[in-house]
């Protein structure tokens, strides 16, 4: 048996050198074979059919149905919705206009009231200043930010602040010069007579308070 495990031409090895084995012995003596899978097995001693597995047809498993995965979709819990039905609503932005009667009448209002203690030469000028105002309102020759510094001008005049509305005038007249300076002037000179009419009926009221209270003699004891 050593000579088929020693390669041939080596026999003035030594007593203690280790052989040479030869790689072609599972060739040369075969060693033990493989059953071919395809190769029927015989049946077992206890008499009960044994099927290969080269054979057998792929089938359910013997475990059952699958877990359930994780990834399956699962009921929403309570209070919650799904994202999907949540949409946001695009409400229209829907800006409030400035309308030309609203500053207009008040303005005139003011004008009237200024008649009689007010020079009739400048009352048509504050007049024809305002339907200057009123031209150029109605023809959109005015932007925006004119139109609502002039409801605000308007609701500080009719609310007796006059260092605002003075204020607001002047606001208008550094940053839209170009589109006020045709009426402002007569604007401003409103604001000064309404406010020079109404300290002078303050002046009166407080006048004929003193006066009445002068005129009350208290009563003597007899």
């Amino acid at each position: 048996m050593a000579e088929l495990y020693v390669k041939p031409g080596n026999k003035e090895r030594g007593w203690n050198d280790p052989p040479q084995f030869s790689y072609g012995l599972q060739t040369q003596a075969g060693g033990p074979k493989r059953t071919p899978l395809t190769k029927r097995v015989a049946a077992p001693q206890d008499g009960a059919p044994r099927v290969p597995t080269s054979e057998t047809s792929p089938g359910p498993s013997p475990m059952g149905p699958p877990p359930p995965s994780s990834t399956a979709s699962r009921p929403p819990a309570v209070g919650s919705c799904p994202a999907s039905t949540v949409d946001p609503i695009d409400f229209p932005v829907i800006e409030c206009e400035t309308l030309l009667e609203d500053v207009l009448r008040p303005l005139e209002q003011a004008l009237d009231d200024c008649r009689g203690h007010t020079k009739k030469q400048v009352c048509d000028d504050i007049s024809r200043r305002l339907a200057l105002l009123q031209e150029q309102w109605a023809g959109g020759k005015l932007s925006t930010p004119v139109k609502k510094r002039m409801a605000l001008l308007v609701q500080e005049l009719s609310s007796h602040q006059w260092d605002a509305a003075d204020d607001i005038h002047r606001s208008l007249m550094v940053d839209h010069v170009t589109e006020v300076s045709q009426w402002m002037v007569g604007v401003k000179r409103l604001i000064a007579e309404k406010r020079s009419l109404s300290s002078e009926e303050e002046a009166n009221e407080e006048k004929a308070a003193a006066t009445s209270e002068n005129q009350t003699v208290p009563e003597q004891d007899p």
